[in-house]
C-alpha cells in the first residue's frame, strides 16, 4: 500500500483512480502480451513495449494504402519491427479502437496547431 500512496501522490490523483487505472492496464498488458503504458505530454498511452505507440503504428498501417499481411509488412518494416509486433497493435486496435482513433485525431490536430505555430513565427521573423 504505500507504494500505491506514493504513485497516486506522485500522480497527483486519488488512490482509488490510481488502483483502478493499474488493474485495468494490468489486465490489457496480460491480454495484449507485448503492449504497455507510457506517460507522455498528452496523457497515457499505449505502446508496444520498447516500440512506439499503437496510435503510431495504427496510423502508419493505415497510411500504407494496403491490406492484410502486405499493410502489416510495411509497417513493420517502416517501424523496424515485426510482423508479429505489428499484428498485437492491431489486436489491441481490435478492441480499443474508439482509444487509438481519438489519439490518432489528436495527433494530427496537433500537428497541425504546431504547424500553423511555426508558419506565424516565421512570418514574425521576416
Amino acid at each position: 500500500m504505500v507504494r500505491l500512496d506514493a504513485g497516486a501522490k506522485r500522480r497527483g490523483e486519488a488512490k482509488a483512480r490510481t488502483a483502478e487505472r493499474l488493474i485495468v492496464e494490468g489486465l490489457r498488458i496480460e491480454e495484449y502480451p507485448g503492449i504497455t503504458f507510457r506517460d507522455g505530454p498528452a496523457g497515457r498511452r499505449a505502446a508496444l513495449a520498447g516500440g512506439p505507440d499503437v496510435w503510431e503504428i495504427i496510423d502508419t498501417l493505415k497510411g500504407t494504402g494496403l491490406s492484410g499481411e502486405t499493410a502489416i509488412k510495411a509497417t513493420a518494416e517502416w517501424g523496424s519491427l515485426t510482423p508479429a509486433q505489428v499484428r498485437i497493435a492491431v489486436r489491441y486496435y481490435g478492441d480499443f479502437r474508439e482509444e487509438i482513433d481519438q489519439r490518432i485525431t489528436f495527433n494530427r490536430e496537433e500537428a497541425v496547431r504546431q504547424r500553423a505555430a511555426w508558419e506565424r513565427a516565421q512570418d514574425a521573423l521576416a
